[in-house]
């Protein structure tokens, strides 16, 4: 597989009520650290806590360096950052890129901003970056994010069976994408 990294301007993006900007040192803060240390949010995460800012500053030194497509996620009113998205990695013979998305601050849960999000991202991968298919994994009992990821158009293309132990149980991984 040929991997390539764009050389990664920072692209600042925008929808209806959220900002994104690229993630950098400004957005290392005791929230950030919060969320990732949060059983609640990190349940389906690789990522299991014990970060402390030090860790988070390198996690966030090292991305910048990779030049990736790497968003802090804003509400435009507030300012406030309530989580990240990402496309990485890109392969750049397939045209395809990897999505991950974190809303990290349970206060703006359930209020369709990872949807938005998504759909931004999504549209700046297949106009901006001209990929022609944008795929994800996801533990199969995270259902509010297999629900949205249908609803935005992914379709389900391989189960991974007993792919790790998430709440205290052998879950399945899907694997997802949608195209162009």
């Amino acid at each position: 597989m040929l991997l390539i990294y764009f050389i990664v301007r920072n692209i600042e993006l925008e929808s209806e009520r959220l900002f994104y900007k690229r993630v950098n040192k400004e957005h290392i803060s005791i929230d950030y650290v919060n969320w990732i240390n949060d059983s609640e949010v990190n349940k389906y995460l690789e990522t299991r806590g014990g970060y402390t800012i030090e860790l988070l500053k390198k996690y966030i030194e090292n991305l910048y360096e990779k030049e990736i497509y790497f968003w802090a996620i804003h509400i435009k009113d507030s300012k406030k950052h309530i989580g990240n998205i990402k496309i990485d990695p890109i392969d750049i013979k397939t045209k395809s890129g990897e999505y991950g998305i974190l809303i990290g601050d349970k206060e703006s849960w359930g209020k369709g901003y990872a949807k938005e999000a998504t759909n931004t991202i999504l549209n700046f991968c297949f106009s901006e970056l001209k990929l022609s298919k944008v795929t994800l994994g996801v533990i199969e009992n995270n259902m509010s994010a297999v629900e949205l990821y249908k609803k935005i158009g992914f379709k389900i293309d391989k189960i991974i069976i007993g792919t790790k132990e998430y709440n205290h149980q052998i879950s399945n991984s899907l694997r997802m994408s949608i195209n162009a």
